[in-house]
């Protein structure tokens, strides 16, 4: 691939032109917005859940395991990871 030349190079678009072109080019539809909104809330809500099922079926062995990262270290964990999605969710839905 050959080199450009400094001319070239001094004579690109600039970065905020071509953003707003390739922004009026996308079009996002409703349906699309409300889908990937639904998926990500949804997949956040079922990480909530289901983490927190699975660590009341199995907090007797963490704490018995004198583990380094106990109990509540995991429901931090867990909560993270699905606010994460909750909010990605909702981004989806404003952007």
């Amino acid at each position: 691939m050959p080199q450009p030349t400094l001319k070239e190079l001094k004579d690109q678009i600039p970065i905020d032109d071509v953003l707003k072109a390739q922004q009026s080019q996308y079009d996002d539809c409703l349906p699309c917005r409300l889908m990937g909104s639904a998926a990500f809330t949804g997949l956040g809500i079922y990480t909530w859940h289901s983490g927190m099922k699975q660590l009341r079926e199995r907090e007797y062995e963490i704490v018995k395991s004198g583990t380094r990262f106990g109990v509540q270290a995991r429901k931090g964990a867990i909560l993270v990871t699905s606010a994460v999605m909750v909010g990605l969710g909702v981004y989806r839905l404003r952007n």
